[in-house]
């Protein structure tokens, strides 16, 4: 999925901030003992999703896309000091490992951490969110933005991860998570909505901003 190859990656998190000893840890465990740890963050895209919401310092985020917790936590590092984040997830599985990472990581009042089908709750949540997070099923990206666009205030942002997709959106054979994820960034960079730039930061990071209209 890193589109630095090994070494200039370990370079890069040389001269990065270093994990927190709880996301260290998230970390470590996540790849001992949960399926597909490559779905984590990891560092080096952790510490840039803590910049991100550190610059917004947003009063209310959502996440699309919870996995063990790890983005959460990194994301809530830059909340307002009453902000909120909002996290989902369709695996019930990882719900009292997150539920203990986010105790441990004191955000147990700040985050509302919901286990369902997103495209079912999103639709029920009220915004204006200031940051929004889409790292889930891939088919249906094009589809959250849809959902969250107009719950996003002006001037916020969406990211959306994976978007190169481990290079297979340049290859001419694709499957369907690829073509959803070629959809997806031609669908954001023809929204005249919004401003976009696609960071090549792990397996690629798409930052959107609403524009003001």
């Amino acid at each position: 999925m890193d589109i630095l190859n090994e070494d200039l990656l370990h370079y890069s998190e040389l001269h990065t901030t270093p994990e927190s000893p709880l996301l260290k840890a998230i970390n470590r465990d996540t790849h001992a003992k949960v399926m597909m740890p490559r779905m984590l963050s990891g560092h080096l895209q952790g510490r840039v999703l803590s910049m991100i919401s550190k610059l917004i310092q947003p009063k209310l985020i959502l996440e699309i896309g919870t996995y063990t917790g790890y983005s959460a936590i990194c994301l809530a590092e830059g909340l307002a000091p009453e902000g909120k984040l909002i996290t989902i997830d369709i695996n019930e599985e990882l719900q009292d490992k997150v539920k203990k990472y986010f105790d441990e990581a004191g955000l147990s009042s700040k985050v509302q951490y919901r286990i369902g089908d997103a495209t079912k709750i999103v639709s029920t949540l009220d915004g204006p969110f200031d940051l929004v997070f889409i790292d889930a099923d891939k088919e249906n990206y094009s589809r959250y933005y849809d959902m969250v666009i107009d719950k996003v205030r002006e001037g916020g942002i969406i990211l959306a991860d994976n978007v190169l997709w481990s290079g297979k959106v340049l290859q001419a054979k694709q499957d369907k998570d690829t073509r959803a994820i070629v959809e997806f960034n031609k669908k954001i960079q023809q929204d005249i909505r919004v401003e976009n730039v696609l960071l090549p930061i792990r397996d690629g990071i798409l930052m959107i901003r609403k524009l003001s209209l």
